[in-house]
């Protein structure tokens, strides 16, 4: 299934459906309101959701209207809890090469994860309000799940059935305020803005054998005011979502609607490009002893889509232009 969430004017929106070609769209929230409706009660709606999204694909859903990604918000809009890792081990080599960084003990084997801020998402047309361009703002490129409840201590092995949804995401980040806060060591908060989100979350069957391993085996087209950026491969994650799941649940429960990032998407290969213009820097401080390539300024636009190897469209894109934003404290 795809599931999308309608900007109605709430804070939560409705829940549609949304056709496998992302073509057509019909209303749900009759049999679940909102996408947080819908993962706490996955077992009691799953059948109904499921039998209005194939009646939408064989065209034969009453009320469906063409599906417009600039009238939905993320598909969930604001989370209980956003976990977001960094699980391509190559991006952290090249930070830590570029920046003569001392490695950190035990990457290959624990996951790197901090608590993001979920009560503020933005859909896949929204602007990205920021105050300034001197914080040096930064695209991620991403792939996220969101789990229905996880009990405490949830094993690796079991964690991939918590899996309802897959997404895609741009982690917009803010480069020059990010290394006194890692330094600080409770993590991000002023270089973490609001994510952006593709317009549709997929159930794991929709991705059919690219949902192998706990991991999206797709390419990430990335295109920066619509220049090539970078299309790297999902499926080079170090560590599989059941692994993060499990690393998240060690020590507390997740609530059904937490969601969980992989970190941005990078690969070993130079020539796939990159999904965060801080790993371009990065190859280019160690190729030619300093950055060529600025950060993002005002008016700016993104755009990140995943599709499926025969060309069918998983997510939708994310295509965003970066504005000035943020009033002044009175």
């Amino acid at each position: 299934m795809k599931l999308a969430t309608l900007a109605d004017g709430s804070r939560d929106g409705r829940l549609l459906l949304v056709s496998r070609d992302l073509a057509r769209a019909v209303e749900a929230a009759d049999i679940a309101p909102t996408l947080q409706a819908a993962v706490e009660r996955w077992p009691q709606v799953e059948a109904a959701l499921q039998a209005r999204y194939d009646a939408l694909n064989r065209g034969e859903a009453d009320g469906a209207f063409d599906f417009d990604p600039a009238r939905v918000m993320a598909p969930l809009p604001r989370a209980w809890q956003w976990l977001d890792g960094s699980c391509f081990l190559s991006h952290g080599e090249l930070m830590q090469r570029a920046f003569d960084l001392e490695p950190i003990e035990g990457v290959e084997s624990t996951p790197l994860m901090y608590q993001g801020a979920g009560d503020d998402f933005l859909g896949p047309r929204q602007d990205i309000p920021l105050p300034s361009e001197a914080q040096g703002i930064d695209f991620e490129g991403e792939f996220a799940v969101l789990v229905d409840e996880v009990p405490m201590g949830c094993p690796a092995e079991q964690a991939l059935a918590h899996v309802r949804l897959i997404l895609q995401l741009n982690d917009v980040s803010l480069r020059a305020l990010a290394p006194r806060e890692m330094k600080t060591g409770f993590g991000f908060v002023q270089a973490k803005p609001s994510s952006s989100f593709a317009p549709v979350a997929v159930t794991p069957d929709e991705l059919g054998d690219a949902w192998t391993e706990g991991r999206v085996h797709l390419p990430l087209k990335v295109e920066w005011n619509g220049e090539w950026f970078g299309h790297p491969h999902g499926g080079a994650m170090h560590f599989g979502f059941h692994q993060l799941i499990a690393h998240g649940a060690l020590t507390r429960r997740l609530s059904a609607g937490t969601l969980i990032g992989s970190g941005t998407v990078s690969n070993h290969d130079r020539s796939l490009g990159s999904a965060c213009i801080s790993e371009r820097r990065a190859i280019e401080m160690i190729e030619h002893g300093a950055p060529r390539t600025g950060f993002m300024r005002f008016g700016d636009r993104v755009r990140m889509e995943a599709r499926l190897a025969d060309g069918t469209p998983l997510f939708g894109a994310i295509d965003q232009r970066v504005v000035r934003g943020g009033l002044p404290c009175a």
